[in-house]
């Protein structure tokens, strides 16, 4: 097993694009969140803000329909739209096209956070995968119905990140929960190969893989990271950077090692367990900025940047 320690040092040597002073918003790049419903409504509003605070110019927030003034209200920063909804309460596929068009309008689509219907946010991934001028990444239920349609994730050509944990994990791969945690590694290079994506497959030890095999390994994070909301701030974080001109693998490291940061930073502040998802939320610019502080400065963009993993 051969992977690279997400450090300090490596983040140093594989610095973020560049945002001058004179940078607008437009510049810092628009990003597109779609889930959420009337069980988890709350998980868009944690990776949205995650998304903002990880330096995205630009929110819009895609929801269902009943919710979508709720939510406006709870992120005033962002701009919301309602789409259809399924008898459930979630974004419904009748809604892809309306979403894909939105999409193509955006650096960065995030698409998961709160969502459990695996067959229509399936659908919406299907279609998301298809529009070529957005990054994507993939959370929640959203996987596993994405991983049914690996034709259309491979269409994405690399700019894909998905955020499994082992039990999403082994959904996609159709296997036992244990077969996925006696090897992460082995199991998210066989997925990020499959589908030609980025992997983050999360734990307490999180591994992120490239489609090329190149993996890496953080050890730094938080035993109170393990709580309801923590992966839907993951999400938004990495979906921000893609949006500033991350790299997809650039922006799944940077991510992981931020949200880790943010849990030490609360373990050190609140306690080792028992502060919220909500929490990181604030943790995560000064985070951001203690490390672009020690690293220099791509001279690149953030429309400059070349997609690579």
């Amino acid at each position: 097993m051969s992977f690279t320690e997400v450090s300090q040092e490596l983040l140093a040597n594989w610095p973020l694009p560049w945002m001058g002073v004179a940078t607008d918003k437009d510049a810092r790049g628009r990003v597109l969140l779609a889930g959420g419903g009337v069980e988890v409504p709350g998980a868009l509003i944690l990776a949205g803000v995650g998304a903002l605070r990880s330096g995205a110019g630009k929110l819009q927030l895609a929801t269902p329909q009943s919710l979508a003034i709720a939510l406006g209200l709870s992120v005033p920063e962002a701009r919301v739209f309602g789409l259809p909804q399924t008898a459930g309460g979630e974004l419904a596929a009748e809604g892809a096209e309306e979403l894909a068009t939105r999409a193509q309008r955006s650096d960065a689509v995030v698409i998961g956070p709160g969502m459990l219907d695996e067959e229509a946010a399936g659908a919406l991934a299907q279609r998301l995968a298809l529009v070529e001028e957005c990054a994507l990444v993939v959370d929640a239920a959203a996987m596993v119905g994405l991983a049914r349609a690996p034709e259309a994730a491979r269409r994405k050509g690399g700019r894909l990140v998905l955020t499994p944990h082992a039990g999403e994990m082994a959904a996609m791969l159709d296997c036992a929960r244990a077969t996925v945690e006696a090897d992460p590694v082995s199991a998210a290079r066989g997925l990020a190969a499959e589908l030609q994506a980025v992997v983050v497959m999360k734990n307490a030890v999180t591994y992120v893989v490239s489609p090329d095999g190149r993996a890496w390994r953080h050890l730094g994070g938080s035993p109170g990271l393990a709580t309801s909301g923590s992966g839907d701030v993951l999400a938004g974080v990495i979906g921000g950077l893609l949006a500033r001109g991350a790299a997809p693998a650039q922006a799944a490291c940077w991510g992981v090692y931020a949200h880790g940061a943010c849990g030490r930073r609360l373990a050190e502040r609140i306690a080792p367990l028992g502060f919220l998802a909500r929490e990181l939320l604030d943790e995560i610019a000064p985070a951001l900025a203690e490390l672009t502080s020690t690293a220099p400065h791509s001279t690149a963009g953030a429309r400059q940047l070349p997609w690579k993993v």
